[in-house]
């Protein structure tokens, strides 16, 4: 008789030989489970992983204190260095960053996660997606002037009134009640903003319908096959491991609801969600687990429910901005003391404007989550998305995502022996843009470059390395540059230990011009007038 371990081992490997997804999978449970004898010659993983971590944790000193500016090397640049559109084209963090990259690893894999995780296929629509959305949608857009876009810089997070000045919330939002000010709204994004958006209106659509397309009939045959009886590995399951009985998951559920229910409803409903908000919650997350689920589990990759949610809501009931931001909050207290010192130890912190150049304090992804709150949750997607908004164009992007996946499977049926067909991955494509405009233009091509030579390349030519030491790299890249990062902070930027000001030492590309607009008469400090 076969054990359990030989058996499992077995249908991997035989699955192993159709698909280079689950490759990548025995990959990652050898190097994190498979016991292993030293041979002669030949590093022990743990070996590999401390050479590895400490090598990381060297180097990330160069771009994390002596030489920030090696994060987004922007040549075009250094080469047009009064030309604004040269240097929107070239600029890795402010622009569409050809000829930009990075060499550091926080860049690659900071925003977007370590590409050494995520298979060739699923590496290549995301480039596709990014390519389309940078290179071909966006300049189209801005250089169009669609929605008034010259007016504000080509690749920004911030919000802005009528007069093109960064939106001052206080002017709307009543004080005491935290409603808004009608009289007082005017509100609008850049173009890459709302792009993205739309971009994640599609993602949605089209995720619904590609796991319909392509997997349906599987997971309708696994469902029924599932309900009559029990495949082999689950057999073995039970067999060697005890089962958690449903009543504890049901009891978790049923508290869990009874003290949301009660939030919401509670503390004189200053929280201003109603009980109907909480339920349409647990409607949106039960009716999206599936497709989301099938398509991170071969993928990696994530399609976010933020948007819709926040759109629903914000739909439904506009003007409260709470309802929006109370998840925040709570999660901010499991934070609060980290974040309490930072606020008070990094004079204006977050504030973009006031800190020195090359600061590294301007919280990206802070930003994006603030001015998302103000679009969705102050101002409402009613005022923004509708006949009544500017952005009523965006809506399209929900036709378009559901219908995109429909030829793809049409002529995967009608081509079989065209394996690559089936590998176009629309969720993916619509999704690559997603973690824009916090992450930037460098960030994807680092990520693209190191996942494509290591999940393609060393994949095809150098199979039995990468699934040996692959994961364990990822891993050690990971710990080492983030406990550097740790240490940098504690005991150089917190007790006010600069490195010598040189070229280098701005955490930037050295692409000044390319925040500044370009529509006639508008004047922005430090910009050309055209």
């Amino acid at each position: 008789m076969q054990s359990t371990k030989e058996r499992l081992t077995r249908d991997l490997q035989h699955d192993a030989s159709k698909s280079g997804q689950a490759w990548m999978f025995i990959g990652r449970l050898r190097a994190l489970h498979e016991k292993e004898e030293k041979r002669e010659g030949q590093q022990t993983r743990l070996r590999f992983f401390l050479i590895v971590f400490f090598l990381s944790f060297a180097y990330y000193i160069i771009p994390g204190y002596i030489f920030p500016s090696i994060s987004s090397l922007s040549f075009l640049c250094w080469i047009w260095i009064r030309s604004v559109t040269a240097q929107q084209i070239g600029s890795g963090l402010q622009g569409l960053g050809i000829g930009s990259f990075g060499l550091d690893w926080s860049v690659v894999a900071g925003f977007l996660g370590s590409p050494l995780a995520v298979p060739f296929f699923a590496i290549a629509n995301f480039f596709a997606g990014f390519l389309i959305f940078l290179y071909i949608v966006l300049p189209i857009f801005y250089w169009s002037n669609a929605y008034d876009a010259k007016k504000f810089p080509l690749f920004t997070s911030t919000t802005f009134d009528h007069t093109t000045q960064k939106f001052n919330t206080t002017r709307i939002l009543n004080q005491k009640t935290f409603d808004i000010n009608l009289a007082a709204f005017d509100h609008i994004v850049s173009v890459v903003f709302a792009l993205i958006y739309g971009l994640s209106f599609g993602t949605l659509t089209a995720t619904v319908s590609h796991v319909a397309l392509f997997d349906g009939k599987f997971i309708w045959g696994m469902w029924k096959k599932s309900t009559k009886a029990e495949d082999v590995h689950t057999r073995l399951m039970k067999k060697n491991y005890k089962e958690v009985p449903h009543w504890w998951f049901l009891t978790v559920l049923f508290l869990s609801f009874v003290l949301a229910l009660y939030a919401c409803e509670g503390f004189g409903k200053q929280l201003q969600l109603p009980w109907w908000g909480l339920l349409l919650a647990c409607a949106v997350a039960f009716t999206f687990t599936l497709p989301i689920g099938v398509i991170q589990a071969t993928t990696n990759q994530q399609m976010g429910l933020n948007v819709i949610a926040e759109l629903i809501i914000g739909y439904l009931y506009p003007g409260k901005p709470l309802a929006n931001l109370v998840a925040t909050m709570v999660s901010a207290t499991v934070c609060f003391g980290t974040t309490w010192w930072l606020l008070s130890s990094v004079d204006n912190i977050c504030v973009q404007e006031k800190l020195p150049i090359g600061s590294p304090w301007t919280c990206p992804g802070d930003q994006v989550f603030y001015n998302a709150s103000i679009i969705w949750g102050i101002i409402g997607p009613g005022r923004m998305f509708t006949s009544k908004g500017v952005y009523s164009g965006m809506n399209w992007f929900f036709l378009i995502g559901f219908l995109a996946p429909v030829p793809v499977w049409f002529f995967a049926r009608k081509f079989p022996e065209k394996k690559w067909i089936k590998q176009i991955h629309v969720p993916l494509i619509f999704s690559a843009a997603s973690a824009m405009p916090r992450a930037k233009a460098v960030n994807y091509w680092s990520w693209v470059i190191v996942g494509v030579v290591f999940n393609y390349y060393i994949f095809r030519r150098y199979k039995g390395w990468w699934a040996r030491h692959n994961y364990i790299l990822s891993a050690g890249l990971d710990a080492g540059t983030a406990i550097m990062g740790v240490l940098i902070y504690f005991a150089l930027q917190n007790n006010n230990i600069s490195f010598p000001d040189w070229w280098g030492s701005e955490n930037t590309d050295h692409c000044p011009l390319a925040h500044c607009p370009t529509e006639k008469g508008i004047v922005v400090k430090d910009c050309p007038v055209f």
